[in-house]
């Protein structure tokens, strides 16, 4: 009879929390309106202002026949190849060293993915990151295995140091003084993610901090922290201190989060909360940036930041508009 009791008791709980999770997503619903476009049509999405010319190129791939993961390599590459842009490929900010070490990963809607991290010596991780996707049985080469993959497939070495990137180096070591703080005057990485023909993809390239330590890696060569994305539901990528994102899985979490039933934004600002409750709440001093990017398989999509100053780039359609993006905290 307690038995009896004590199952009649735990199924009316499951049913109030039931109840409580589903007036929990109204709510959710009605607070956040997503922004919503035509999933049969080609949406493409990046962090930071350069990606209003990376969104430029990946339609550009697109109309001329390209699917999905053509768009968003090629999309990239273009900031990759941009010497002017201290975050990212050519004329990246070096490490504390002078040594100008990539990260790059790209991920299709099957779970299909590559990456490489620690490179020196070529202007498109991005590509050599497909290689290893396309080519290779294995999903990350570090450093000179990775360089060696990339001569193997003929990628042309290159230096990518230039003057105005040794020059501000040569400064940085009068003082050494780190900071990895990452806002919109001091950001790295571009991160994309897109849609094309119902097919979902996510890409992430960059030189990683200024100044970093000799050998560190972050969160933009590593499936479900840089980038994740899953066929079945959407992608995220994300940008910012990538400590934290690592830490925190954050591109993985979104898109759990958005096959919960969450949408993007919503997903996105949830992830940003955990890293804000676990990390900034409990360290008034602390203070770094990360935003994302997401996008679901209907066509909603969303970009987010823990401080503001965070923009991200959105291109369907003739249209191809930069966003300021919501922020949890000043």
């Amino acid at each position: 009879m307690n038995n009896r009791r004590r199952f009649i008791k735990n199924l009316g709980l499951l049913g109030s929390s039931l109840m409580l999770a589903h007036s929990a997503k109204s709510e959710i619903t009605e607070q956040f309106m997503p922004f919503q476009s035509d999933p049969s049509k080609s949406i493409i999405i990046s962090t930071w202002s350069h990606g209003v010319p990376a969104n430029e190129k990946a339609m550009e791939t697109i109309e001329k026949g390209g699917n999905i993961i053509d768009a968003i390599e090629q999309g990239v590459r273009v900031i990759e190849s941009d010497a002017g842009n201290a975050s990212v490929g050519l004329g990246g900010r070096p490490d504390r060293d002078g040594h100008v070490t990539l990260d790059a990963a790209i991920m299709d809607a099957e779970g299909n993915a590559g990456s490489v991290c620690f490179l020196e010596g070529f202007e498109h991780p991005i590509s050599i990151a497909r290689q290893v996707m396309e080519k290779t049985p294995h999903v990350i080469l570090a450093g000179e295995g990775a360089a060696q993959f990339a001569r193997e497939e003929g990628f042309p070495e290159i230096d990518l140091l230039t003057p105005e990137s040794k020059k501000a180096w040569e400064e940085w070591k009068k003082k050494s003084y780190y900071s990895p703080e990452v806002n919109i005057e001091n950001h790295d990485t571009i991160g994309m993610v897109g849609i094309h023909k119902g097919a979902i993809a996510a890409c992430c390239t960059t030189s990683g901090l200024a100044y970093k330590m000799h050998g560190r890696v972050g969160d933009s060569p590593i499936l479900g922290a840089g980038l994740y994305a899953d066929g079945e539901i959407g992608a995220c990528a994300a940008t910012g201190l990538g400590e934290y994102v690592l830490k925190s899985q954050t591109s993985f979490l979104v898109v759990e989060m958005m096959r919960q039933g969450l949408s993007p934004e919503h997903a996105c600002k949830a992830a940003l909360e955990r890293i804000k409750s676990k990390y900034l709440d409990k360290n008034k001093k602390l203070r770094f940036q990360v935003g994302l990017v997401a996008i679901n398989l209907q066509g909603e999509y969303a970009g987010y930041s823990i401080l503001p100053g965070y923009q991200y780039a959105v291109a369907h359609g003739k249209t191809n508009e930069l966003i300021d993006a919501p922020y949890l905290m000043k």
